[in-house]
């Protein structure tokens, strides 16, 4: 299969492309429509994604996906729903205090009660697919280019733990790859003790070599003076209480008028001076930014376009994407075109990304050939 690998679009394309789709994802319990976001985002992954140790680890994304799914069927069936319908079997019922909500537990298991599980851990584990695929695709590292100044510890603390996962998918595959080639075959217990010493080593070197890069680059250089230090922090987290009451204020209706757009703004305002007063104290540089190019815009584009194509269908024809739990769902036809617009990135190709096959200088190409 010829695939033009992702690594060379800016990474924060991938996070908006994968965002967009579990927008979409999250806005529907449709499972036409979530069997085709997961497909385009798989067909993505497998076309455009490098050739790098995190983006294999998007199969376990796909198994957690699945565990997800069985998990919220099997909670719907055994805490019920008080949904009536066709029942399938029965199981021992037993009652919980008042005070613990009242839930059953057991009961008739009904078609609805399988149905409307399955739809929900459908929408669950198309969301947890999509933001795998961006795992896949994106570069953590890099993403650390793009974080303002003023997020720089923050941004290089969130792409470390972001970064682990793969790298432990990527080290139980090295190691269990070399016990298979000592001869080291079968299951059980003495697999698991066998793979996780070595496992734990590894991650263990990869954290040390890692903290001994980044501090010979300067991570963790601390130039703000106490005082620009409280006076940043009391502005940027005003700021952020600021924001959360304004946006309250705007969403009830109940509230005086002045709590809502006024003191979002003042919010706003506040935390916009709290970063760029942190970042002024940030020395970071970047050797070489990564450029946002069309490719960028047209990989972003594509899971914004899906995001609001889902929610326009929805204000449009809310039963579409809601089905009844008793008659056969329809696929609206504005969401599965804004769905299958999010995979324009399979044929997006930035310059530089093929492989060229390059002959020493000086040496002359093959005549006939």
């Amino acid at each position: 299969m010829n695939r033009h690998p992702g690594g060379r679009v800016h990474p924060g394309a991938w996070w908006l492309w994968a965002l967009g789709l579990a927008t979409a994802a999250s806005r529907t319990t449709n499972p036409l429509l979530l069997l085709l976001i997961v497909g385009v985002a798989t067909t993505v992954v497998l076309m455009r994604r490098p050739d790098t140790p995190w983006s294999a680890g998007f199969r376990f994304y796909l198994w957690a996906g699945l565990f997800v799914l069985v998990l919220r069927v099997g909670f719907r069936l055994v805490l019920g729903g008080g949904i009536p319908g066709r029942v399938l079997f029965t199981l021992p019922e037993m009652g919980l205090p008042e005070w613990m909500a009242g839930i059953t537990i057991g009961g008739p298991a009904t078609v609805e009660n399988l149905v409307g599980g399955l739809y929900d851990g459908m929408r669950l584990a198309a969301m947890l697919i999509c933001l795998g695929a961006a795992n896949a695709l994106a570069d953590a590292k890099r993403l650390l280019r793009s974080v303002p100044r003023a997020l720089h510890d923050l941004g290089a603390a969130v792409v470390v733990a972001v970064g682990f996962a793969p790298q432990l998918v990527e080290s139980v595959r090295r190691v269990h790859r070399a016990q298979r080639l000592r001869g080291h075959a079968g299951g059980g217990r003495r697999v698991i003790r066998r793979t996780l010493m070595p496992v734990l080593e590894d991650a263990t070197a990869r954290a040390l070599v890692l903290a001994a890069a980044m501090e010979g680059r300067g991570y963790g250089h601390d130039t703000v003076v106490p005082g620009r230090r409280r006076l940043t922090g009391a502005l940027i987290l005003t700021g952020l209480v600021g924001v959360a009451v304004g946006l309250y204020g705007l969403m009830d209706g109940t509230a005086p008028v002045m709590l809502g757009f006024p003191v979002l703004m003042a919010g706003v305002t506040a935390a916009a001076i709290g970063f760029v007063t942190a970042g002024s104290g940030v020395t970071a540089t970047s050797y070489r930014p990564d450029p946002w190019r069309a490719a960028e815009w047209a990989v972003a584009g594509g899971g914004i376009v899906a995001a609001a194509g889902v929610i326009a269908a929805g204000v449009l024809d809310p039963e579409v994407l809601f089905p009844s739990l008793s008659m056969w769902p329809a696929l609206t036809a504005l969401g599965a075109t804004a769905v299958l617009t999010a995979a324009i990135p399979v044929w997006v190709d930035p310059g530089g990304e093929r492989t060229r096959h390059l002959r020493p200088v000086g040496v002359e190409e093959p005549v006939g050939r």
